[in-house]
C-alpha cells in the first residue's frame, strides 16, 4: 500500500500549456501509489483556466475538490478530423464534493468557470482494457462552434 495526500503544491508538475488556456498545475497521484488500473492527478485551475476541447479512449471521472468549476459537453457535427462544428449540449457546475462520470469519446472541457475563482479536482482516467494507454485528444476551437485543428 502507499499513501500521497493532495495538499500544497509540493510534487506539482507543469502541464503542457497547448492544453490549458490559462495557468494550470497537477500532481499525478497515480505514480505516487503505484495505481495501475488509472491514472490520478490532482489538477489546479488558475482564475478563469480550463481545459482546451478534448476527448478521451477511456471513461474519466472527476471530483470538485475546491473552488467552482464547469464541465461542458459538446457535440461534433461532420467527418472532418480536423476544422469540423461543434455544439455545447450541456454544461455542469462542479463545486466541492461533486462527482461526474465522462463516457469514453466524449468532447468536453472542464476548469474554473470565471477570471475571480480558483477550481481544483481530482481525474480519474480509466484505462480502456488492462495494460492499455489511456489517450487524450487535444484541440484547438472557439468553445463555441468551431474546431480548427488537433493539437
Amino acid at each position: 500500500m502507499k499513501k500521497t495526500n493532495i495538499s500544497g503544491t509540493g510534487d506539482k508538475r507543469k502541464v503542457n500549456p497547448d492544453w490549458f488556456t490559462d495557468k494550470t498545475w497537477m500532481k499525478v497521484l497515480s505514480e505516487k501509489i503505484k495505481s495501475k488500473d488509472q491514472d490520478i492527478y490532482h489538477v489546479h485551475f488558475e482564475k478563469g483556466s480550463r481545459t482546451r476541447l478534448h476527448r478521451h479512449n477511456g471513461n474519466q471521472v472527476l471530483i470538485g475538490v475546491r473552488g467552482k468549476g464547469s464541465l461542458e459537453i459538446f457535440r461534433k457535427h461532420g467527418t472532418k478530423k480536423t476544422n469540423f462544428k461543434i455544439k455545447k449540449i450541456e454544461k455542469i457546475g462542479l463545486n466541492e464534493g461533486d462527482v461526474v462520470h465522462i463516457p469514453a469519446k466524449t468532447l468536453h472541457t472542464h476548469g474554473s468557470i470565471n477570471k475571480k475563482k480558483e477550481f481544483s479536482h481530482i481525474a480519474i482516467n480509466i484505462l480502456p482494457k488492462k495494460n492499455a494507454a489511456y489517450k487524450t485528444e487535444w484541440y484547438e476551437s472557439d468553445f463555441k462552434t468551431q474546431v480548427t485543428k488537433i493539437i
